[in-house]
């Protein structure tokens, strides 16, 4: 095996670009079904999320790699790189995708990095691109695998494949794929993810496999039209607020006199948490769309 890993998402940027314009082909020769097509405002600032995204993550990328190389060297174990291996991998990165999401979802913290994929209120293959700018608070998530024997490269290289494999899934073209909705996260089930619907709201988190949401009980149907977005959306295109409004909007929260317990809630608790007693029109609303109710966190 390489000692480096090859990144196959610089190498599908052709194949993205191709199939995001046959989508847009598609979108307007349907546009009498009322799905939504392509705006080109909103696409822009997606496709600058995404130029942004890896320019950074070329960076960032490599200091996830020595991170797991280095705790794969404390470790004795080693799984080897056979095919039964890679097929444990598969799940066992769909599981720490899984909670990286869930918990990005839950706490205000990193919810400020992963809002950036909510923020657009169309859903098309371009939303697909519109990545964080701090992808640092992704990393930790998938330490356990270097930790219990997996190579760093076959690490790296299934987070590529996971993201390649989300891709296809941000689009109304697909409808419902039958019997495959019962395993893996299709696009009807991740549109539900995007939505701001009440009911649809911390919902499916998976990143391949749905096994987990059913199991884990945050699985919603597709049973409404999605309204896509945040509860509070943002009236901006541009990337830069886009990427950094959350974390701007906590650092307003924390510099305002409360106990540092509080301060602590507003950081790290979920993303409409409130201290107890607080006037909820005495702070702005953070952009989240789970901003409807208190979470669970």
């Amino acid at each position: 095996m390489a000692d480096t890993p090859i990144d196959l998402t610089l190498y599908a940027i052709p194949a993205f670009i191709f199939l995001m314009a046959v989508e847009g082909l598609y979108l307007w020769r349907h546009r009498e079904s009322g799905l939504q097509g392509y705006a080109a405002r909103d696409t822009a600032a997606s496709l600058s999320m995404g130029l942004g995204y890896s320019a950074i993550n070329m960076v960032w990328k490599g200091i996830a790699f020595a991170f797991y190389t280095a705790l794969y060297q404390l470790t004795p174990l080693r799984l080897g790189t056979g095919p039964l291996v890679w097929v444990a991998l598969l799940f066992a990165d769909d599981l720490c995708y899984y909670w990286f999401h869930r918990i990005h979802h839950e706490s205000r913290f990193f919810w400020a990095s992963h809002v950036v994929h909510h923020s657009s209120q169309h859903y098309n293959l371009s939303t697909a691109l519109r990545q964080t700018w701090t992808p640092m608070t992704n990393t930790l998530f998938w330490a356990p695998l270097a930790l219990l024997g997996f190579h760093p490269v076959m690490i790296v290289t299934q987070q590529a494949i996971s993201l390649l494999y989300q891709f296809w899934i941000h689009t109304e073209a697909v409808n419902r794929l039958g019997p495959l909705e019962w395993v893996l996260n299709t696009p009807s089930h991740h549109r539900v993810h995007h939505g701001a619907n009440p009911r649809y709201l911390d919902r499916n988190y998976a990143g391949i496999f749905i096994l987990w949401d059913r199991l884990f009980g945050t699985f919603q149907a597709e049973d409404e039209r999605p309204v896509y977005g945040l509860t509070h959306n943002l009236k901006t295109y541009n990337p830069v607020r886009i990427a950094f409004h959350e974390f701007a909007a906590i650092l307003r929260d924390v510099r305002r006199p409360a106990p540092l317990r509080v301060r602590l809630g507003l950081v790290f608790r979920g993303p409409a948490w409130k201290a107890p007693g607080d006037n909820p029109e005495a702070l702005p609303a953070p952009q989240s769309p789970a901003s409807e109710h208190v979470s669970s966190a």
